[in-house]
């Protein structure tokens, strides 16, 4: 992924001045009056650059930069063939997950149980992608997403407060849908092979970032559990005993993590 460098641009206006030579006061006055001005105009760019904030050049910051990686970032940077899941693990046991399917990338209407996309609705939907994992046992399976979407800083902060403050992270009727492609180790993982799922609104990116796990053999789950109950030392049902909970979790970091560092360049000075 590459961006394009910032366009600069000079808002000095040439002026004529009288010809022959300054005197010694005035070049004096010209030096510091040049030296105050360097460090102001370095100063308002480093703090636009501290506050994340666009300069004078248009140039985006993280936030909306991380928006626009659904078309710009190569599919193997936001969801890599292999990913790493060192101390992911139950007990900080390792992990390595294998990526087994890539979903078109698309909208929004069907990744959603109908109560979840009511939630998520306020912030829109831009695109979604989405991709499909196996851990190295090949024993389960994860669907991690990204959905990118159309809302500005201050919408994605209230709806991670509303979700926070609601719970809606973690209710079983709040689950994303799994991406089941076709023939694949995924193929028969829907709606009722949901084991356990986490849901992370961003504040700093327009992303909801999700991932959703279960078994890959097809089997049905009753009592799917949020990924954070699931991870909990003492939880002893079969998803959680599975790291079910580690899957969704571990992978869902991982990706999320990915993404920030491929938003990362947009804000950096050119050398």
């Amino acid at each position: 992924m590459t961006f394009a460098d910032p366009e600069g641009y000079d808002d000095e206006r040439a002026r004529p001045r009288p010809l022959g030579r300054r005197t010694r006061s005035q070049a004096v006055a010209a030096a510091v009056c040049l030296v105050l001005g360097a460090g102001l105009l370095t100063g308002a760019v480093t703090g636009s650059w501290l506050a994340d904030d666009p300069g004078d050049d248009g140039r985006p910051g993280t936030f909306a930069a991380a928006g626009e990686l659904w078309h710009s970032a190569p599919v193997d940077d936001l969801f890599p063939p292999t990913v790493d899941g060192r101390g992911a693990g139950p007990g900080g046991a390792d992990r390595t997950w294998t990526r087994i399917a890539v979903a078109p990338d698309s909208g929004c209407a069907h990744a959603f149980d109908p109560l979840l996309r009511e939630a998520l609705a306020p912030a829109g939907c831009a695109r979604l992608l989405r991709a499909t994992y196996t851990d190295a046992t090949r024993s389960h399976v994860t669907t991690v997403g990204l959905l990118f979407t159309k809302a500005d800083a201050a919408a994605m902060t209230a709806l991670a407060d509303r979700f926070a403050r609601q719970d809606l992270g973690v209710r079983t009727d709040l689950m994303p849908l799994p991406y089941a492609a076709e023939h694949t180790l995924a193929a028969g993982f829907g709606a009722h092979q949901r084991a356990s799922w986490t849901v992370s609104v961003l504040t700093d990116a327009p992303v909801v970032v999700y991932a959703v796990s279960g078994w890959a053999d097809g089997r049905e789950v009753g009592d799917p559990q949020p990924a954070a109950a699931a991870m909990r030392a003492d939880a002893t049902t079969d998803v959680a005993q599975a790291g079910l909970g580690h899957e969704a979790q571990g992978l869902a970091d991982r990706v999320e993590r990915r993404l920030r560092k491929n938003a990362e360049p947009a804000t950096e000075q050119p050398s």
